[in-house]
């Protein structure tokens, strides 16, 4: 029993041995680029009609 686990295991690091030569890892050459883009108009115009509410609030009689 002892002859077939050794005969197993080496049978299995036969075959995986081949394998462990075809996995590469390298970086880039060139920087990896993320590009976004983010509209924040919604948000000004927001902030600048709540502002101006508050200033004719407080401006009534120049309005």
């Amino acid at each position: 029993m002892n002859a077939a686990k050794r005969i197993r295991a080496v049978m299995v690091m036969a075959t995986v041995a081949p394998l462990a030569g075809c996995i590469t890892l390298e970086a880039p050459d060139e920087p990896i680029v993320i590009e976004l883009n983010i509209s924040i108009t919604q948000e000004v115009i927001y902030r600048l009609a709540e502002d101006a509410g508050t200033t004719i609030d407080e401006n009534a009689e120049i309005f």
